[in-house]
């Protein structure tokens, strides 16, 4: 009789394990995206997430909100987020983030694509970012000045070279002071041109025309990522060699990029979802630098303005486009 109770005890148990198992594995997750610009879910985020176990309408779903370049829109589409109940938010951008942070301080919170968390005053320290936020910076002071030696590589004989930037951007400040301190080392005279909405940018092309600049360069923003196809086709019109911070410029005809390899972080986004949602607080998982860079060259665009790129510098390019 004693056997046969513990054999029934012991099949309860396993029942109750398995049934337990089998309602994790039927949890359905509904995950926040806030992005700047975009009209969907980065796919390197996706398919990195597939990968680890995470099916889109399986045992995951997102919630996808985007400011379409607008970012006056994103305080509301972060508070909808949070009315939705998402278990996280993760968010593109530093204007994304900052709408986030101050819709909720409890939901976790996966950053993207933000140049300097700690001076924006997103986390305490990259090491122990504190809160609800975690995630991935970019380094975009830093690799501000990098791009503008670059530039200089490139248009060797240039003596003012003037700067796209948006004046209520958190980050371009820091950015442009990298800049300076680039263009004092190389001699050469900034002409910084302020473009804080859409409707600004020919305005300030006919603004840096009127001071004959020899190139131009694009300080990291939301807004201005959005317009990248306008801009890339002002600087052709004007035959200006330019750079630029990520791979969508040249994707739509701009001459150079260089910074960190965005599909890379995005699929490293995808690591701080998945420990997140098995339990870890974001406030235990260090803010990451990236690792991976990418310096891209478009040489049709190069052609069209009749400028010849130094082989020294193709040489260090990690993609050429012909």
């Amino acid at each position: 009789m004693n056997k046969k109770l513990v054999w029934l005890v012991t099949l309860l148990l396993l029942a109750a394990g398995t049934f337990a198992e089998a309602q994790q594995a039927k949890k359905v997750f509904r995950i926040g995206f806030l992005g700047s610009v975009g009209a969907a879910v980065p796919t390197p985020l996706q398919q990195r997430l597939e990968e680890l176990g995470y099916v889109q309408g399986k045992n995951i779903v997102f919630e996808y909100r985007s400011a379409e370049g607008k970012l006056d829109r994103l305080p509301d589409l972060a508070a909808e987020l949070v009315r939705l109940n998402v278990q996280l938010i993760v968010a593109a951008a530093t204007p994304a983030v900052h709408a986030a942070k101050r819709a909720t301080t409890t939901i976790p919170i996966v950053m993207v694509d933000v140049g300097d968390p700690v001076a924006t005053g997103l986390v305490a320290s990259l090491a122990q970012p504190g809160g609800n936020i975690t995630g991935l910076a970019t380094l975009s002071p830093e690799l501000s000045g990098k791009r503008f030696e670059l530039l200089k590589e490139v248009v060797p004989t240039a003596s003012r070279i003037a700067i796209l930037l948006n004046p209520t951007s958190l980050t371009n400040p820091f950015q442009l002071k990298e800049v300076q301190v680039a263009a004092q080392a190389l001699a050469v005279r900034i002409q910084p041109l302020e473009v804080s909405k859409s409707e600004d940018i020919e305005r300030a092309f006919a603004a840096m025309m009127r001071e004959h600049p020899d190139a131009f360069m694009v300080l990291p923003d939301p807004m201005l990522n959005a317009q990248r196809a306008r801009i890339v086709v002002l600087a052709a019109k004007h035959r200006l060699p330019a750079i630029y911070d990520r791979r969508a410029y040249t994707e739509v005809g701009g001459l150079m990029t260089y910074g960190p390899n965005f599909p890379d972080l995005w699929r490293r986004a995808a690591t701080y979802v998945d420990k997140i949602l098995k339990g870890i607080k974001p406030a235990d998982l260090p803010v990451e630098q990236p690792t991976k860079f990418e310096f891209i060259i478009n040489l049709k665009a190069a052609k069209q303005i009749g400028l010849t790129i130094p082989q020294s510098v193709l040489y260090r390019a990690d993609k050429v486009i012909k």
